[in-house]
């Protein structure tokens, strides 16, 4: 078997969980060969995610000569298929959310990966996302390419189902993956019910560098780890607004936050309003081993989400003996159970956050490391990266057969 995965960008800094999958198969003795759309453009502080990407091919990067080419190569050899493929790609049914643009451009880098796949003995795609890439795996498909599958994460997924077509994708798939029951249950939402044998769970996973690390001590201090993109459905504002809350309480108080993105003028205007510039530090993106140290030095870790599918983040939180303070969203509570892992909160309520930091600031280490112990215990049954690719392999066996 030879596997392709099939990304929008990749690497980035949040899909560790990915590079992890990937890693896992290829430990399991299958040869993946990695394809991204387009270039991500911004930092890659993770010495791994570096290594990942020289070992990734762009296919925008080889210019608009080299896709137009891949048309022609396409038209000639297979003229019906690539006709009907077209029709498809413009049809108005199909991601009705795009322009007549980009779904040229979707047949176009279809046609490419179609020669590029045939040239590398590829035996099936795997895509991650129900986006664009996706779209372009089902065309591959079309043009008689290998069989696909796909990973949909949510929430961007479960917010555009329509628009994106996710109802097509899943019925010309092999197979379709949900990371968590609550993602299966809204992929079932949108999908024929003939389709419905074919969706399943294969959860995000952590690897060895968690789950193999001696568990450390509680720090004998009031820092908060928060990680995640700077964006509106992390809910990072509100957990500002808590933190000045409980500064009141816990004059101690020390909250970090790892990551980026378009909400950090707003997050650095709420810190200087709410005169928490010394209690809040925004860390930027920081590469896997810094991430765990500052886990380490943390009480626990805070993800005050919106929305999301089951962050990997929380797997990692709990790998390492951290309870988590989260909010009752979409998967979550699959992972961070109310009491024993962690605390639950309803989103975006700043004053119910408050209270969970509290709580977990007033706990003893003895309660915390519990908490700990348990969420450890989960993620190594549910979250291991290794089991998890062995079930997505045994999938691949099971379709394509």
């Amino acid at each position: 078997m030879k596997l392709a995965y099939l990304i929008n960008q990749y690497p980035q800094p949040s899909q560790s969980f990915i590079r992890r999958e990937i890693e896992a198969i290829e430990q399991l003795g299958t040869s993946v060969a990695r394809f991204t759309l387009r270039r991500y453009a911004g930092p890659l502080p993770d010495p791994a995610d570096q290594a990942e990407r020289d070992k990734t091919f762009v296919v925008l990067d080889q210019g608009a000569a080299t896709l137009l080419l891949g048309i022609l190569r396409v038209l000639i050899a297979r003229p019906s298929a690539a006709l009907h493929t077209l029709f498809t790609a413009m049809r108005s049914g199909w991601e009705p959310s795009r322009g007549l643009f980009l779904r040229l451009a979707y047949f176009a880098e279809a046609c490419f990966l179609h020669h590029s796949f045939a040239k590398e003995g590829v035996t099936h795609v795997h895509a991650h996302f129900g986006t664009n890439s996706t779209a372009v795996a089902l065309l591959v498909r079309l043009l008689g390419g290998p069989p696909y599958s796909f990973t949909c994460h949510g929430p961007e997924e479960f917010d555009r189902t329509e628009t994106l077509g996710l109802g097509a994708k899943i019925h010309n798939a092999s197979f379709a993956i949900a990371i968590s029951d609550f993602g299966r249950s809204q992929l079932y939402r949108w999908a024929s019910i003939s389709d419905w044998e074919k969706i399943h769970v294969v959860h995000c996973g952590v690897d060895d560098a968690f789950l193999s690390m001696a568990l450390t001590p509680l720090p004998d201090s009031q820092q908060l780890l928060c990680i995640g993109r700077l964006s509106e459905q992390k809910g990072q504002l509100t957990l500002v607004e808590a933190a000045a809350r409980v500064i009141t309480r816990f004059p101690d108080l020390k909250l970090v936050l790892v990551g980026d993105g378009p909400m950090r003028p707003e997050i650095e205007n709420a810190i200087r309003r709410l005169h928490l510039e010394k209690i809040v530090h925004l860390a930027g993106w920081k590469s896997g081993r810094e991430i765990r140290e500052i886990l380490l030095s943390s009480r626990a870790m805070v993800l005050p989400s919106f929305a999301e599918g089951l962050p990997v983040v929380i797997m990692e939180s709990l790998a390492l003996g951290r309870p988590v303070i989260s909010t009752s969203v979409m998967g979550i509570p699959e992972l961070v159970l109310h009491g024993k892992t962690g605390w639950l909160v309803a989103p975006a309520n700043p004053e119910l956050l408050a209270g969970a930091i509290e709580e977990c600031l007033v706990s003893t280490p003895v309660h915390l490391t519990e908490m700990g112990l348990a969420g450890r215990a989960l993620v190594a049954e549910r979250h291991t990266a290794l089991c998890e690719a062995k079930k997505l392999l045994e999938l691949i066996t099971k379709y394509d057969a």
